[in-house]
């Protein structure tokens, strides 16, 4: 490893990703993956050819950064293990944040900045009336998609009904996020239904522990996962 020479960062830098994967759906499977640690400020991933299976991950806070630097070094995304690292310099909006920020003169940045830019307002319109950020979002809320869900709940058993997700949720993202979990077997997407998922484990203790711990979790800003028992 390289971090002896690297301290601690709120930003860690990811490399040996798969190459394959477009951008996008890079950007979002990094923030649904690293989103449990604590609340992400950017996920950045170019595909310039030097930076090509790398991508930047910056956290609000310190603390979070460490978690998810020790617990997910090695951890297999899209078939190949993750490499990761502090990074070596202050991410732009933790600068822009602190004052410290310093605008680079190379022309080939200014496409960069304007996209952080573009996602910082964003974030800020979905934080405005109340300064909380991702966790109690200002803006209008997406709807359960499914109605009331203490109306009719099913028993325990070892199959998971997930709700409220966004429409560009894909079953790798779920299955990144539930295979953390003892005993998780697949994810089963419904094509005609957007929104929601099956998730299946070997068990009913098994599927409850991970109900437990992913209940609520935001894949995007407005959208908390509702997760009941499936019905049989």
């Amino acid at each position: 490893m390289l971090t002896a020479d690297i301290p601690p960062n709120q930003t860690i830098y990811i490399k040996n990703l798969n190459e394959k994967i477009k951008k996008e759906e890079l950007k979002r499977s990094l923030y649904a993956l690293f989103s449990q640690y604590g609340r992400i400020l950017d996920v950045v991933a170019l595909k310039t050819p030097k930076l090509r299976g790398q991508a930047w991950v910056v956290f609000d806070e310190l603390t979070s950064a460490s978690n998810a630097f020790r617990q997910m070094q090695n951890f297999p995304f899209y078939d190949k293990p993750m490499r990761i690292q502090y990074a070596k310099t202050k991410s732009d909006c933790i600068a822009k944040n602190d004052g410290s920020f310093v605008p680079r003169e190379k022309k080939k940045k200014q496409e960069e900045k304007a996209e952080r830019k573009r996602r910082a307002e964003e974030a800020q319109q979905s934080a405005m009336p109340n300064g909380t950020g991702f966790q109690n979002n200002g803006g209008p809320k997406a709807p359960l998609h499914h109605g009331n869900l203490n109306a009719e709940q099913a028993a325990p058993n070892n199959i998971l009904f997930i709700q409220n997700l966004p429409h560009e949720t894909t079953s790798m993202m779920l299955q990144l996020l539930f295979e953390q979990y003892p005993g998780f077997r697949e994810v089963r997407m419904v094509e005609a239904k957007p929104g929601i998922a099956f998730v299946e484990y070997e068990d009913e203790e098994q599927s409850s522990t991970a109900m437990q711990n992913l209940q609520g979790f935001k894949i995007a800003p407005q959208y908390p996962m509702a997760i009941t028992f499936a019905k049989k």
